[in-house]
């Protein structure tokens, strides 16, 4: 709060700096004269009245559109301050007419008080109406309203008053409706032009946003009154000046109960049997659950009796006041006597809501003990996890770099982690330190005597990476110069390969392939490489290997692919999670990997898209039949084949429905001849979706069908799947929902502007369900999407989209 002014004194409560000038944006006018006359110069002159006093000087600016008639967008900052300001500030417009070069003609003046009836400070854009050929009056009352009022707002107005609320952020947003919204309010705003009826002259500013709302209250009798009592049925809103503020007496109180005096008899001190069952419902909270005041203190009170308790100790850590120096180093010594925790609780500890080193250590101190394969699986996390560390040369930075340089594979896939980093301001510069200890590690690389490479040629088989996708830049530029249809950009294509580009056909020295580090390539097969029909034209690539074989490779440009790159690696994950509880679904986690903010690769899997199947087989077991024909088996297909299937099909419906897969079509699902089903195409994820009413889940009628229709003992087995799938994940939420908290403000779309999105995916997995009610829920929503009619429809607008592409 802060108090005092020469004209009253006042209190605010900001979530803003009060000593700033006070700002606004004078965005554009609107029917400022009749379409018969023209005004080339305008300029406003802005005053601030003070309970209905001019207070500083006035602000004359002259506007000089750069774009269309009267669009400004002009900033004016006034010399007086929001610590000046009372309940009845206002500020006060007038349009000049300066073209005739002669004495300025006054177009209109219009008013604004700068504080609303419930005396919160007005933010967003506001619509000014001007009284024509009057100059604005700043008296209390003004003859020259800015606002206009109720009896004689349209539906434009309606509409215009709506759309403040949704700029800032007071209405949620729904891409695809907005989308309608906007434009039906375009019509609108035509027709009533066309009309020429209630068109009035108006000036559009913006007022200055806040994170929250700013309200002044006067100090002396009425500060602490109560807001009067309304008897209508709206809703009131009260302002507590003490919101958010610590109460001393609690906090003296906290203080006291935790005192280190304590720390002898906390030793032998044993929750009793309510504690016990409210410190186990504690201990169970998912990683995105905040700990309260009162559980904190349980967990600290208790904390010598559960350090046996591994699942606890994220829980205690939440529980310390790092502030306290004493308190932290007792947290400390304990960590280290703790029963030792697994993976997902050390990657928890790498989160950025733990500071302390010795804390961030410790996490370290366990991820040394996994092997590398599964620690891969969390390498894309651990190099996000970066950037929440003290120093540039972290314990975990020092942990990465060494475990690179004893595994090629891990090697790659750091260095180009790091590479897609460097891209970003904000954290670059540690990004380039932490790639200089991998890069001066390797090359420090003795070769072995086995004729293992020495680390100068290991550092240069990864680099000679990037020049290989640079090269691939260039082509795919001038492919896409080309006119024409696909063709004769698949022509230019192998011409390019085979001519100017000849060198890629055989390299100098073996490149490592950056999606598996472990084959080297040996160059480009020009007539076996060809171009997709989409906007982007992806190149689909056939690299000769060195072992006699070959690897297809598409290279994508102009596609953000970190967000596929996460879908993956947490597909290849799950699968690992389901094979660990001996349950293989036949998932396709085909490998990706970003190059860059816009750029990257993507392993190809020989396939067809169940739009291509459905027309030119009409059905799924038609196609399977083809490849795997069986009279004797179900459907005349092997059983082997409908099996993985049923199993690919449930699998890849248990992972997109956790993970809120948006924008499904018959062209993102694709299927292997050996019947292995599997989603690509990954741009809306955590719930998004373009298409409006999604089904929980992509489970097309098609699908069923092939599994024999929905009263089939096939079907059935396919339900079984996905349940057991469900509640096999559901075990290991909090490591799943750890991973995406680490990737919070990786830049990644749909998770970086969505703070929401951790809880979204924690909704996924109905933690508040054991595992019998889980079944129950899951069959529910197979019930629900299969008989979703919505999407069917969508799916045939799609397809024509896709003929007329």
């Amino acid at each position: 709060m802060v108090g005092g002014s020469s004209h009253n004194e006042f209190r605010f409560f900001l979530s803003c700096d009060i000593s700033l000038p006070l700002t606004f944006r004078v965005l554009h006018a609107e029917h400022i004269l009749s379409p018969e006359r023209k005004v080339p110069e305008l300029f406003v002159e802005c005053k601030l009245y003070i309970d209905g006093l001019p207070f500083g000087l006035p602000v004359k600016t002259r506007l000089e559109s750069s774009g269309p008639t009267y669009c400004w967008n002009d900033v004016i900052a006034l010399s007086t301050k929001y610590r000046d300001l009372t309940s009845f500030s206002q500020l006060a417009f007038t349009v000049w007419d300066v073209s005739s070069g002669e004495d300025a003609e006054i177009v209109g003046g219009a008013t604004i008080f700068l504080f609303n009836s419930k005396r919160q400070l007005k933010t967003g854009r506001q619509k000014l109406r001007l009284w024509p050929k009057k100059e604005a009056d700043g008296r209390v009352p003004t003859t020259t309203p800015g606002k206009v009022p109720k009896n004689e707002r349209g539906e434009i107005e309606r509409m215009e008053r709506l759309v403040n609320k949704y700029e800032r952020g007071q209405i949620q947003h729904v891409d695809w409706l907005d989308r309608l919204a906007f434009s039906a309010m375009e019509k609108a705003k035509e027709k009533q032009c066309e009309k020429k009826t209630n068109l009035y002259p108006c000036l559009v500013i913006e007022m200055c946003s806040f994170e929250h709302r700013v309200v002044f209250q006067e100090s002396g009798a009425n500060f602490y009154a109560p807001t009067p009592i309304s008897l209508s049925n709206e809703l009131v809103t009260v302002w507590d000046p003490e919101l958010g503020r610590t109460n001393p007496s609690e906090h003296k109180q906290l203080k006291l109960a935790r005192s280190l005096t304590r720390g002898i008899v906390d030793r032998d001190l044993k929750p009793s049997s309510n504690e016990r069952k409210l410190l186990q419902t504690i201990i169970k909270f998912p990683p995105t659950r905040a700990l309260e005041v009162d559980e904190k203190q349980l967990v600290w009170k208790f904390r010598f009796s559960l350090m046996s308790e591994k699942k606890a100790l994220t829980k205690f850590v939440r529980s310390v006041d790092w502030s306290d120096n004493q308190e932290a180093k007792q947290a400390v010594e304990l960590i280290g006597k703790w029963e030792t925790i697994d993976v997902a609780d050390a990657l928890e500890l790498l989160s950025p809501d733990f500071e302390s080193d010795e804390v961030r250590g410790y996490a370290v101190s366990v991820l040394e003990r996994a092997d590398d394969e599964e620690l891969q699986c969390y390498l894309l996390q651990l190099v996000q996890a970066l950037r929440f560390e003290r120093s540039d040369k972290s314990r975990l930075a020092l942990f990465l770099v060494n475990r690179a340089l004893s595994n090629i594979e891990i090697a790659s896939f750091l260095r180009w982690y790091i590479v897609v980093e460097l891209h970003g301001p904000a954290y670059a510069r540690r990004y380039y330190s932490i790639y200089d200890l991998l890069e001066n590690g390797m090359m420090k690389l003795v070769g072995r005597e086995d004729g293992d490479e020495d680390g100068f040629r290991l550092w240069q088989s990864l680099t000679r990476q990037t020049d290989l996708t640079a090269q691939l830049c260039t082509i795919m530029k001038d492919v896409r110069n080309v006119r024409g249809n696909a063709q004769k950009k698949i022509d230019k294509l192998r011409h390019l390969l085979s001519g100017v580009f000849s060198e890629l056909t055989n390299f100098d020295e073996p490149i490592r392939s950056p999606l598996a580090p472990t084959i080297l390539l040996t160059g480009v097969v020009p007539q076996e490489s060809s171009i997709f029909k989409s906007a982007l034209n992806p190149l689909r690539l056939t690299f000769k290997t060195a072992n006699g074989g070959t690897s297809k490779i598409i290279y994508k440009k102009g596609d953000d692919l970190r967000q596929d790159q996460l879908v993956i690696q947490t597909v290849s994950l799950m699968d690992r999670l389901l094979k660990l509880e001996n349950l293989d679904l036949h998932l396709t986690p085909y490998r990706v990997l970003a190059t860059g903010q816009d750029e990257g690769m993507l392993e190809f899997i020989p396939s067809s898209s169940l739009a291509q199947i459905l027309s030119e087989h009409r059905s799924i077991t038609s196609y399977l039949q083809k490849f795997h024909p069986d009279e004797d088996g179900p459907f005349g297909i092997t059983a082997q084949c409908l099996e993985t299937f049923i199993k690919s099909c449930a699998g890849y419906s248990v992972i997109t429905y956790i993970l809120g897969v948006g924008d499904r079509h018959l062209d993102n699902l694709l299927l292997t001849d050996d019947g292995r089903l599997f989603h690509v195409d990954f741009a809306f994820i955590l719930g998004r979706d373009p298409k409006p009413f999604p089904p929980p889940m992509k489970l097309c009628k098609e699908m069923v069908e092939a599994m024999g229709g929905a009263e089939s003992h096939y079907y059935t087995r396919f339900k079984s799947y996905c349940c057991e799938a469900y509640n096999i994940l559901r075990k290991s939420s909090s490591l799943i929902l750890n991973l995406f908290k680490l990737m919070e403000r990786s830049g990644i779309p749909d998770i970086s502007s969505d703070e929401t999105g951790g809880l979204k995916l924690q909704e996924k997995f109905r933690l508040d369900l054991d595992d019998e009610d889980a079944i129950h829920f899951f069959q529910d929503l197979i019930n629900e999407s299969v008989s979703a009619l919505f999407p069917q429809m969508v799916e045939t607008i799609h397809r024509w989209a896709q003929y007329w592409r």
